[in-house]
């Protein structure tokens, strides 16, 4: 797998801080090159360096920072797109491009919940990629669509999939959600200090729909949703990255907690047998220790791809309840687009 042609790639909505976390998470990268880079139209025409305001710890590299920012029209851009474009604008310059023949691998959420659109988790549900097919017949693209979840929902759809077998019927989930997941400058620093923000605007209806889709059944041309009820509260805390989830599940047949807990430590999925570039070597990490897993410690494992588990126990309500945490902006983001690609390149999707 490591031998495969480098192939140019793309950003759009690169001065952002998605687009920001796509650029490292490209810098280097063993399959992909990164020449093109676009934004605004106030932004085309001018230096990287000259339009962004870089705030991640790693340093641009001169090659990047001295590219010519360009419109966010599908002209001379490659074949494969990332877009960390913003949800305002994303829908029409995502579909614009999948019409010219590019394919987009997407952080927004305009056509996530589309019908024809997978909405990938690499580890999960790598047969939903069937839907591309159904997207040229139903939009006439020439090229396609793939999206990643939304940073909270991945976290819980990583957690909940190694469970699918005992017949989830319901989950509550109370989600502590990290500043950097609301971007830059994100929270005002007076909000949030010493406070919990009892609510992520539309947060919640992201986790109870993007959830059944992502843990459903491709069934010839099209997902058939997982029929549990997912009921989320989700709130923003003071912590810089990391998104942690507190989750209890009632099963149809409530398994042992033994058997839980082998589920967790067996997971794996396609990315692992595949050695795809950006895959941890364990998606799922369960943490023994009663006070994990927790951001500071934790958020950064298997390069921030890793999802931690700890705190399984009886639930006096349901039936089990544990605590998940995952990186937000790498395996809530830039890192989850990361590995799609990587998935249709493997694939042979990318021709």
């Amino acid at each position: 797998m490591g031998n495969r042609k480098r192939i140019q790639v793309g950003i759009l909505g690169s001065t952002g801080m998605v687009g920001q976390q796509l650029i490292q998470e490209l810098t280097g990268h063993p399959w992909f090159e990164l020449t093109w880079l676009g934004a605004s139209e106030r932004s085309a025409g001018r230096q990287y360096t000259d339009v962004t305001n870089w705030r991640l710890p790693t340093s641009l590299s001169s090659s990047l920072g001295n590219l010519i920012v360009q419109s966010s029209e599908p002209t001379s851009a490659p074949h494969l797109m990332f877009s960390g474009v913003d949800a305002s604008a994303a829908g029409q310059i995502e579909s614009a491009f999948a019409n010219a023949g590019h394919m987009i691998v997407s952080n927004a959420r305009n056509h996530r919940m589309e019908e024809c659109v997978p909405l990938l988790i690499p580890e999960v549900n790598p047969d939903h990629l069937g839907l591309l097919g159904q997207q040229r017949k139903r939009k006439g693209w020439a090229g396609g669509v793939v999206t990643n979840p939304n940073c909270s929902t991945v976290v819980l759809a990583m957690a909940l999939a190694p469970l699918r077998g005992f017949g989830i019927r319901s989950v509550i989930v109370t989600t502590l959600q990290a500043i950097s997941g609301a971007g830059y400058p994100g929270v005002a620093s007076y909000d949030i200090v010493g406070n919990v923000i009892p609510v992520v605007p539309g947060e919640e209806d992201k986790m109870e729909q993007e959830t059944q889709k992502i843990l459903g059944r491709f069934i010839e041309d099209r997902v058939e949703l997982h029929p549990m009820t997912v009921s989320a509260h989700t709130t923003r805390v003071p912590v810089i990255d990391g998104h942690t989830v507190t989750v209890s599940v009632k099963f149809e047949k409530a398994p042992t907690l033994d058997e839980l807990r082998e589920a967790f430590e067996g997971f794996t999925g396609a990315p692992q047998e595949q050695e795809l570039p950006s895959a941890p070597k364990s998606p799922i990490v369960y943490l023994n220790a009663e006070d994990r897993p927790q951001p500071r410690l934790d958020a950064q494992r298997g390069r921030g791809m890793t999802v931690s588990i700890g705190r399984l126990r009886e639930c006096n309500v349901l039936d089990i309840r544990f605590v998940a945490l995952g990186h937000n902006t790498v395996r809530g983001a830039a890192g989850a687009a990361v590995l799609n690609a990587e998935l249709l390149y493997s694939q042979g999707l990318l021709s």
